[in-house]
């Protein structure tokens, strides 16, 4: 630093480089000054859940924006290198942003990656491997359990009991304990072809035999349609319990990056969690009206809110949004709906409606939009919190 400098010019000689030496210190310490860790998030709920622990702090960046779908995502450029640039990256895990595994081990290989379908306190429940999925015991919950809102570790057990109870007929589907055996077998979301899900695609053929063929029939399955994860569903946000314990994770993670913000994640990891609880409760109350009703969903991205708010959908146009749903799949969902006396039947925005349309044809259900991923939200803190009061005011307006 010299003299010469402009703010300096005015000084006698020797103050002058007295002052432009401490201004020189100043600018050295500057480049030392603590840096707020590099975040990177997948979806945008999880996106939401990290910004509202770090709000004030940072804004953490996002992957999977706008209508791209976590079923089929491609990384750009510019994403892999805010990869290589992140200290953490949250997802929610190889059983639904499928495509971004290698990556996180290759691009990211510096951050520390965290997976939040293994938080501690989650409630975690099967995929449903058939399009009608029948009647929901709600009362298999904890005793006497009128809020089930409070327990996280005994309706982590009712979820297990009952995945235990219901699901030994069918382990090439859910199988936690035949996982390491069947993992590479079933690459679909969430297994739709093991139960009658006809598709116009030849490679299909010999699923309901077994599923040796399911790699080879499916190449982008690798990229996008690989959603198992011990056979578990992957969508656990929609259980706004589960986010409390997302939070949980998040905040604490945060905080032995960054110890200097400790106390501003804890605070606002404490207040997201407050009004997440507050809303769970409005929602409960809202939703009293409606159960019991019967409805159809797009795809089946919904159990862990239905599971949460005692709502049940009778079934699902298709399990897997990335696969066409056939002629006998229609029919069957038309039958579904005459049979049960459906009375609405949801679409998404990230896929067509059309199938909507031809599976309402004869029929006086009503038709609304469900949207499990907000796309249509702006982006923050607020997100999660919207998206769940857009699921229940669209599932009460409907099915009332």
């Amino acid at each position: 630093m010299s003299a010469s400098n402009p703010r300096f010019a005015k000084l006698p000689g020797r103050k002058a480089l007295v002052a432009a030496g401490l201004f020189a210190t100043t600018l050295l310490a500057g480049s030392f000054a603590h840096a707020e860790p590099r975040v990177v998030t997948t979806i945008k709920p999880i996106h939401s859940l990290v910004s509202g622990v770090m709000e004030g702090v940072a804004t953490p960046d996002i992957l999977i924006d706008g209508a791209a779908s976590p079923h089929g995502f491609a990384l750009k450029p510019s994403q892999a290198t805010q990869l290589q640039d992140a200290d953490l990256v949250f997802w929610v895990g190889e059983g639904l942003e499928t495509a971004l595994a290698k990556a996180l081990t290759s691009v990211a290989g510096n951050a520390e990656v965290i997976e939040l379908m293994e938080a501690p306190g989650l409630t975690l429940l099967p995929y449903r491997t058939s399009g009608g999925f029948g009647a929901h015991d709600h009362d298999d919950h904890e005793d006497g359990e009128e809020d089930h809102h409070d327990d996280h570790d005994d309706h982590n057990e009712h979820a297990d009991d009952k995945h235990d109870e219901d699901h030994d007929d069918d382990d090439h589907a859910h199988g936690h304990d035949n996982h390491d055996e069947d993992h590479d077998d079933h690459g679909d979301e969430h297994e739709e072809h093991a139960d009658g899900d006809e598709h116009n695609h030849d490679e299909h053929d010999d699923h309901a035999e077994g599923h040796d063929d399911n790699d080879e029939g499916h190449d982008h399955a690798a990229g996008h349609d690989d959603h198992d994860h011990d056979g578990t569903d992957a969508h656990i946000w929609l259980d706004p319990n589960n986010a409390l314990a997302m939070i949980d994770v998040i905040a604490a993670e945060l905080a032995e990056n960054d110890a200097e913000n400790a106390g501003a994640y804890a605070a606002n990891a404490d207040a997201m969690k407050k009004r997440i609880t507050e809303l769970t409760a409005k929602i409960d109350k809202e939703l009293a009206g409606v159960r019991g009703r019967p409805f159809v969903v797009f795809h089946d991205a919904y159990h862990y809110f239905e599971d949460r708010f005692s709502v049940q959908a009778a079934g699902a146009i298709t399990l897997n949004p990335e696969t066409p749903a056939g002629a006998d799949r229609i029919s069957e969902v038309r039958e579904t709906i005459k049979d049960l006396g459906v009375v609405c039947v949801f679409s998404e925005p990230q896929f067509t409606p059309k199938l909507v349309d031809v599976v309402l044809e004869g029929s006086n259900a009503k038709t609304a939009v469900l949207d499990p991923l907000g796309t249509g939200l702006e982006n923050g803190p607020g997100l999660y919190e919207a998206l769940l009061r857009n699921t229940a005011d669209s599932m009460t307006d409907c099915l009332s």
